[in-house]
Parts: structure tokens; C-alpha cells; sequence
């Protein structure tokens, strides 16, 4: 009798349970796109992405941990932040910290955008 009440309530409970396919997923993270032609994938990197990390790393708080790809053209720098960050002031620095450094950037760089993980929100920077 206790084996046919603990099926029954395991049961109703299973019914209950929420389901989604497309859970929220918040994961804190944003992405810094550096566009500029005319320099070689390598030359990118050394003057626009490696100098953004640099000064990314060293202005941005609660920074978990930085990654960064350079492709022609492009490099796109993702700042992973720690759980429960606030990620509007890490975007706020990321952006402050951005202008400052486009001083030492090549002529014609333009200021970056910045996206949200699922690249739902973009926002320039300029």
C-alpha cells in the first residue's frame, strides 16, 4: 500500500514539475569587437587585441577570467565575469576603459560595440 502512494505522489510531482526547452540561462558575460583593416591578423592582435586585454584586465572589476580571438579584421575579446556581478559596471568600465586606450590604437580605429552573451544587446560604444 506505501509502495502504490509513494508511485501515486511521485507521479503527481513529476506532472508538476516546471519544463522549458529554452531555459533562462544568464551567464555574465560580454564581448568587446574590435574591427579595423589593413593590419595582418598578427599585427592585430600585438596593437589592438593583446593592448585591449591589457587594459581591460587591469580596469575591469569581477572579472572571472578573459578570452580573445583575432581573426582578418576582427578580434573579439569576451569578459567572463564571477556570479553574481554587477555586469552594467564591468560594461561601464569595459566602455571607459576602451575610449581611453583608442589613443594608442592605430589611426582610424573606431570605437568598439559591446554585446551580451546571447548577442541579443549590442551597444556602441561611440
Amino acid at each position: 500500500m506505501v509502495a502504490i502512494a509513494i508511485l501515486i505522489a511521485g507521479f503527481a510531482s513529476f506532472r508538476q514539475t516546471p519544463k522549458d526547452i529554452f531555459p533562462e540561462i544568464d551567464i555574465p558575460v560580454i564581448s568587446v569587437i574590435w574591427t579595423y583593416n589593413g593590419l595582418s591578423v598578427e599585427e592585430f592582435e600585438r596593437q589592438i587585441t593583446v593592448y585591449s586585454e591589457f587594459a581591460l584586465s587591469a580596469n575591469v572589476n569581477d572579472v572571472e577570467r578573459i578570452e580573445s580571438q583575432t581573426l582578418n579584421g576582427v578580434g573579439i575579446i569576451k569578459l567572463y565575469f564571477h556570479p553574481g556581478a554587477k555586469v552594467e559596471r564591468g560594461l561601464a568600465q569595459a566602455t571607459a576603459t576602451s575610449q581611453a586606450i583608442l589613443r594608442r590604437m592605430p589611426p582610424g580605429v573606431q570605437p568598439p560595440p559591446f554585446c551580451d552573451t546571447q548577442l541579443t544587446r549590442c551597444r556602441s560604444s561611440r
